[in-house]
């Protein structure tokens, strides 16, 4: 909720690609309610009927404030997470509110996102006023709409995560939660600007929680930067321990002091691991890691849908 509204190549080329983080040994990119449902089976369902985020919609909305954030123009340092407090509203619905109603409010934001669509309607490389002047100079702006079934739930924050990905990877910033992506109650509480702790409490009413929206946009990071695409191929899911590893959400740096690249393996059916052949971790590249799991005595952190780094590569 804004300030005044109701409201994730070839060993010959990873030298190439080594700003990217990702090499294919071929080297992977860096990183790092209501109803009852639990916040696993969100992100569940999410992976397991295979939901895919929309597009990012460009249009200019009527924002006429054109300042650069407190290191230049095009150099946020992060994105804050909003939800717009307003029941049922569209996206488009508060783009035209916003677009009729900013020089009122005193308030804008750099997109909206729904289950349906994401709309950016200012230019990122500038700043918006959403979260207090500290903030506002700062990071990117995205606000969440609020919906009214499990299936918009999670088709909204699939999107949402989406949005904020892509703009971290844009802005060749790592993800780490709290720092590159805040909820506004962060912001509040880092800053004092501002009183809001959206979105905290509208997470809270669907069994969610900023910790597994934060799983959500690691993975999505993640594979985004290694191939594309926020599944990874599809197939496993995003959610915390699901019987096969615990919920260690974390960032991690990973090197291999014998070689020059970091090997990545993948799960089994059977719980074995075999090594990725066509893929592997550059040096010292920060990764996003929401679990554990062991084989063979072998403890492994993920990295992507289904791939693992050992622990004795991680710093």
């Amino acid at each position: 909720m804004v300030s005044n509204k109701k409201f994730m190549i070839s060993l010959a080329t990873a030298a190439t690609l080594a700003g990217a983080g990702y090499v294919t040994a071929q080297n992977v990119v860096p990183n790092v309610g209501i109803q009852t449902v639990q916040a696993s089976a969100i992100n569940d369902y999410i992976a397991n009927n295979n939901i895919q985020p929309v597009s990012i919609q460009y249009e200019q909305g009527t924002f006429n404030n054109w300042f650069g954030y407190e290191n230049g123009v095009g150099k946020p340092e992060g994105v804050v997470v909003h939800e717009t407090a307003t029941p049922g509203a569209t996206a488009r619905n508060e783009v035209t509110y916003f677009n009729r109603e900013w020089s009122n409010m005193y308030s804008y934001v750099h997109a909206f996102v729904d289950n349906n669509e994401i709309i950016n309607i200012h230019s990122t490389d500038y700043g918006v006023w959403g979260a207090g002047p500290t903030a506002n100079a700062k990071y990117v702006q995205v606000e969440l709409c609020e919906v009214s079934s499990t299936d918009q739930f999670a088709r909204s924050i699939s999107n949402d995560a989406y949005y904020i990905a892509k703009k971290l990877i844009q802005y060749n910033l790592p993800f780490t939660p709290g720092t590159t992506v805040l909820s506004h109650n962060d912001v509040s509480q880092r800053y004092g600007d501002t009183n809001h702790t959206d979105p905290v409490g509208y997470f809270a009413s669907w069994g969610y929680s900023m910790d597994q929206f934060y799983e959500l946009i690691g993975n999505y990071y993640n594979n985004l930067k290694a191939n594309g695409s926020v599944t990874n191929g599809g197939g496993n899911s995003t959610s915390p321990d699901n019987g096969n590893g615990t919920n260690t959400e974390n960032t991690i740096n990973v090197n291999n002091p014998n070689g020059s690249y970091v090997p990545i393996v993948a799960f089994q059916d059977d719980g074995s691991v075999k090594t990725v052949t066509n893929r592997a971790l550059m040096n010292n590249t920060p990764w996003y890691t929401d679990k554990t799991r062991e084989s063979d005595g072998v403890t492994y952190r993920r990295v992507a849908t289904n791939e693992w780094v050992s622990t004795a590569y991680v710093k």
